[in-house]
């Protein structure tokens, strides 16, 4: 097996993927950020997108939501709020979330539920491009 390290993807309502892992992409409020075995050790905030990762030469990808991962040199931990498949997502369940979350963007609120609402219509957003994006029949 290529130079690897162990991954751990929990979502908050289960295990993921655990295994290992060749290489890993997520995003972080400054982009995206990549790990290789034998990355420098630190914490960061995962934050919503795509997060691909490779094994046995092969990319996996998964919509998350806010998380954060911890990285050792050996292992890495990243944990998500929601973390799907591609063929999970519900894209018409998602494409509603998005226009209900649009919905309310336009009414008048306090800026804790604009805050919420803008959340929310990001998450339904990364959702709807990661399935379009790995589900091409969609």
């Amino acid at each position: 097996m290529a130079n690897t390290f162990q991954l751990e993807i929990l979502a908050s309502d289960r295990p993921f993927y655990v295994g290992a892992a060749e290489q890993l992409v997520f995003p972080t409020v400054d982009g995206l950020m990549g790990i290789l075995p034998g990355h420098e050790s630190m914490v960061t905030i995962v934050s919503p997108g795509e997060l691909k990762y490779l094994v046995d030469g092969e990319w996996h990808y998964a919509a998350i939501s806010e998380g954060f991962a911890e990285v050792r040199r050996d292992y890495v931990l990243v944990l998500g709020d929601a973390i799907e498949l591609p063929e999970e997502i519900d894209a018409k369940r998602a494409a509603e979330a998005a226009e209900r979350a649009k919905e309310r963007l336009l009414h008048k609120q306090s800026i804790m539920q604009y805050y919420h609402s803008q959340a929310a219509l990001n998450r339904a957003m990364n959702r709807l491009k990661i399935s379009k994006r790995h589900n091409h029949e969609i």
